[in-house]
């Protein structure tokens, strides 16, 4: 990764959007708190993650319109409007309030999905090709890095400073990413012009997607995991409970260790897209989802910290794996409907599962449920290796067994001037060469 950070452009991008994860990994715990607080309701809580992933069904929507315009500029404006979106939480005092706290999640989801569609497109513009892993795999390290510390500062800000305050402090994250990105200096073509209109325009993104083999493929596989993949966020409460018998703090715990394998996975995954491609990439994370769901359903401590350290590791890998084949294989014009069509194919089904884990979770063994999660993402990391060969790993340097032996051109010693031999004839010299007297020598012991 030091190869991209040492790009002045992607290194200005990178301390901008540090600042803006930052504030993002405070919040989302930080509003379920708040809702908690003012309505004693567990469920209540749990809908304000639902609140900001409602806005996806617009995916198709939100990305036609950012394909519309420039990357830097749009990425900056959108910065500033989530710091302006946030705002009304400082109204917010009783149970009274709690639907200002949903409508600013709501917004605020499809600020995410704006955001996001944005970025792919500036990280496509500021980064080539071959470092796009690299990039990709940078930020996912510090995703998954702020992870480890997000929600734990967002949950004792929350209880030192309050919600309002705390909202500030995420005001504050987006107006300095606005005005780090804002300071790139990068020469970018205006889109040659509004395109298409609705319906053809807006379902251009999809249609990509569809049409392209590696993208579908990907698409249809790690769909297929997130229909159970959301299972866990339900089940880790109830194998916290039940099979380890410990309080449901505990599980704060295991999310720091889920942390930790990520921030591996992040720094392995350019790496691993080097040797395997986008799609090989995409399919060891999913796959490895697998087996730690398996172990999960066998409660054992050690066993449990391997199998959530193996979920965090494959994480990054598939979303850096994803993010790299979008990037890769999209035109630029398109690249932001493809990235909010994606966004919406992939948090879809997993919205799903988060609820159904919810519900299944109180009628089902949780056992059950993790040994189920785990054949599902098998299956589904199975069906995505079998599509490796649609994006090969970039080809080495090195010739193959049957290459030719490669030629190293000699270099010509410089050529010292020398001096005649005695027995050589001079230029101009009647004296016969060595050769004619060994010849008429011959000549005579024959006779």
């Amino acid at each position: 990764m030091r190869h991209v950070l040492r790009r002045p452009e992607f290194r200005l991008l990178f301390c901008g959007l540090l600042a803006s994860m930052s504030a993002e990994s405070i919040l989302l715990l930080a509003l379920a708190i708040w809702v908690k607080d003012l309505t004693g309701s567990d469920g209540l809580a749990g809908a304000t993650i639902f609140a900001v992933i409602a806005p996806m069904v617009l995916a198709p929507l939100v990305g036609w319109f950012v394909d519309r315009y420039p990357r830097r500029p749009f990425f900056v404006v959108a910065n500033l409007v989530t710091a302006v979106l946030l705002s009304p939480l400082f109204l917010v005092r009783d149970r009274d309030d709690v639907w200002i706290v949903y409508a600013v999640a709501a917004l605020y989801g499809l600020s995410y999905l704006t955001l996001s569609a944005a970025l792919s497109g500036l990280i496509r513009q500021l980064v080539p090709v071959g470092l796009l892993a690299e990039a990709n795999g940078a930020l996912q390290t510090v995703r998954q890095g702020l992870r480890l510390i997000g929600p734990l500062a967002g949950a004792g800000l929350y209880a030192t400073i309050g919600g309002p305050a705390l909202a500030g402090v995420g005001v504050l994250g987006f107006v300095t990413a606005a005005a780090v990105v804002g300071m790139l200096r990068t020469r970018e073509e205006r889109p040659a012009g509004p395109g298409p209109r609705w319906p053809a325009g807006v379902s251009a993104g999809l249609r990509h997607l569809a049409g392209e083999p590696a993208l579908r493929r990907a698409l249809l596989g790690y769909g297929l995991g997130s229909l159970v993949m959301g299972f866990t966020e339900s089940l880790i409460f109830a194998y916290v409970d039940q099979g380890l018998r410990r309080d449901a703090a505990f599980v704060g715990v295991l999310v720091t260790v889920q942390g930790i394998g990520g921030l591996v996975g992040g720094l392995c995954s350019p790496g691993v897209v080097r040797r395997l491609g986008e799609v090989g990439t995409l399919a060891t994370g999913v796959a490895f989802f697998g087996p730690a769901a398996l172990a999960l359903a066998y409660p054992d401590l050690r066993l449990g910290v391997a199998a959530v350290l193996l979920a965090g590791v494959s994480l990054p890998l598939t979303m850096v794996g994803l993010n790299t084949l979008i990037q890769r294989r999209t035109p630029p014009r398109l690249l932001g409907r493809v990235t909010a069509a994606s966004e919406a194919v992939v948090s879809g089904p997993q919205a799903v599962s988060i609820g159904g884990g919810a519900l299944l979770v109180g009628a089902l063994d949780y056992r059950l449920l993790f040994l189920l999660t785990g054949v599902v993402t098998v299956l589904a990391g199975g069906y995505l290796w079998h599509a490796r060969h649609l994006t090969p790993p970039a080809p080495t340097r090195r010739p193959g067994p049957g290459a030719p032996p490669r030629r190293i051109p000699r270099i010509p010693s410089p050529r010292r001037p020398t001096q005649p031999r005695p027995d050589s004839p001079r230029p101009g010299s009647s004296r016969p060469a060595d050769h004619e007297v060994i010849a008429a020598t011959r000549r005579r012991r024959n006779r």
